[in-house]
């Protein structure tokens, strides 16, 4: 493995993910070799969730930092040269830049759900719906806001295509990710024309001077070379001053694509569900959708083929927040208990809880949800003096309320579109713990449920192995080079729904919705 790294055949994939950037090395094969974190979060500040610029540089830094640190302990080596990068980012949101690459306004992140009003503009004139987070609905408010920083504006994108940026000055960005931005012509596999025109008059009668043909990315799919590293971005990104530009990059894409690629969910009828802060679904679809729906996103797959997505603003904060509270119980008593021991120990013990999780009730809502027309959130656990209210239980409602809302829109897409899958698969730190939140969710959604050790490496190694089929792109399709390559000997583990689970979810999920009612209270 050393001459492979000092040889430079070596492939990166770094994703800015809601609570951890992340950097994997891989093979060729998409094999891991190394690894590199760097924590960080975002916070509350006028309203808004934003990260700074600051957290965003010194995060890749430090996290690639950390890449070279795993790499000489493993190798005794450095790294000075990559076949190719790629850069994945939280999907969507609004980053305004100037000529001179300057942030201009708050990162505003898929987090925030306040562009209720011109969502629901938008989507009436496109006749196609426009989610809160999408970044037209965050620029289509600050023009009727007329920011300041608008006449400035020389490029708007997302915070996968603002690093890429940085490290290759190319303007560019994956479809899956660009379909987040703004709704993609299926037959030309860029952004739909007819519907810029229209946002272009908009912004006319709002008299603001840009045109979203010149402040909008290219659209790239799945194998097209993105760009190469520049002297500055190897620079600004590895402190050392090892590393040597030159290296190509693949499309940066949104969590939603490398999720995708990580599970290979990208055939029509599979699907994907990825379980972190937030969680979604994504549907490969056979077939456009019979209407529009405002609980589906319409984005597409890193090749261009159009699915549905179901999102979550919200999945496991409440339930990360709950085990730091009992470590603190622990940590009084004196007991050192790792945190993966204490996570393992925990969502096990939901195993033993009744199917309806004994009359407790919770919403893990720490932001809004637009699926529910839930503006901001609260979270919440409730229980009546009858409830069987014990750990199995308490913990057993914790991972249930955390699907509730995907719940919601996959039933949905079911019954009224006749949407069926043979599979969907599964990844997040969520399916850690083998036969728990997996085989709750298989119940949950009535559908086998895959998850395979490969996908424990996340959107980080998703956005990999899209670097590495850049080599492979003019031999085979992604799909077939996922099946073929990358998930050839894949270990799967597969959890069919049990009827007994099932029936205790549905229960559950008529008093979660029976219960909305003191959410939506208790957010005000």
């Amino acid at each position: 493995m050393k001459t492979l790294i000092e040889q430079g055949n070596i492939y990166i994939g770094i994703e800015f993910g809601s609570t951890r950037i992340k950097a994997v090395m891989t093979d060729a094969n998409g094999s891991v070799l190394a690894s590199g974190g760097k924590n960080w979060e975002n916070r509350l500040e006028n309203g808004m969730w934003i990260y700074t610029p600051e957290q965003i540089h010194n995060g890749l830094q430090e996290c690639y930092a950390d890449l070279l640190t795993d790499v000489k302990a493993k190798y005794n080596t450095v790294i000075k040269k990559v076949k190719s990068f790629g850069i994945s980012g939280m999907m969507h949101g609004y980053i305004a830049l100037d000529k001179d690459k300057n942030i201009l306004a708050p990162f505003r992140t898929w987090r925030n759900n306040i562009t209720a009003k011109e969502a629901a503009f938008l989507t009436d004139i496109f006749d196609f719906n426009i989610p809160q987070r999408w970044s037209i609905a965050h620029l289509c408010q600050t023009v009727w806001n007329k920011e300041s920083h608008l006449k400035d504006v020389d490029y708007l994108t997302t915070l996968a295509g603002y690093i890429h940026y940085l490290l290759t000055g190319e303007k560019v960005l994956g479809i899956c990710e660009a379909s987040g931005m703004f709704p993609i012509d299926p037959k030309t596999h860029s952004f739909n024309s007819q519907m810029m025109a229209k946002f272009n008059n908009v912004m006319k009668e709002n008299n603001c001077p840009l045109l979203l043909e010149n402040i909008l990315p290219k659209v790239l799919c799945a194998g097209e070379v993105a760009g190469t590293l520049t002297k500055e971005g190897a620079a600004f990104m590895d402190a050392s001053g090892n590393l040597e530009p030159g290296a190509v990059f693949c499309p940066p894409e949104g969590d939603a694509g490398t999720g995708m690629v990580a599970t290979n969910s990208i055939r029509q009828k599979t699907g994907n569900i990825s379980a972190g802060t937030s969680a979604f679904a994504m549907i490969v679809l056979e077939k456009e959708l019979s209407k529009v729906y405002e609980e589906f996103d319409i984005v597409h797959t890193p090749d261009g083929s159009a699915c549905a997505m179901v999102h979550s603003n919200n999945c496991t904060t409440e339930i990360n927040s709950w085990v730091s509270l009992f470590a603190e119980v622990l940590k009084e008593f004196g007991a050192n208990v790792s945190t993966g021991e204490l996570y393992e120990t925990l969502f096990k013990k939901a195993i033993e809880g009744d199917a309806d999780c004994g009359g407790l009730m919770a919403y893990c809502f720490h932001s809004g949800e637009h699926l529910l027309g839930l503006s901001k959130g609260c979270p919440m656990f409730l229980h009546n003096p009858e409830s069987s209210f014990n750990l199995a239980n308490f913990m057993r409602t914790q991972i249930y309320t955390s699907f509730g809302v995907l719940k919601s829109g996959l039933d949905l897409l079911k019954n009224n579109e006749n949407v069926t899958l043979d599979k969907i698969t599964g990844h997040g730190g969520i399916f850690k713990t083998k036969g728990v939140a997996q085989d709750i969710l298989a119940a949950a959604i009535n559908t086998p449920v895959a998850v395979n050790a490969a996908a424990g490496e996340g959107g980080a190694w998703g956005i990999a192995v899209l670097a590495a089929y850049l080599e492979k792109a003019k031999e085979t399709t992604l799909d077939d080079f996922l099946d073929n390559i990358i998930f050839k000997d894949a270990e799967m583990a597969i959890s069919s729904p049990d009827a007994k689970v099932a029936d205790g979810y549905e229960e559950f999920m008529k008093n979660y919705n029976k219960n909305l009612k003191a959410e939506y209270a208790a957010a005000q």
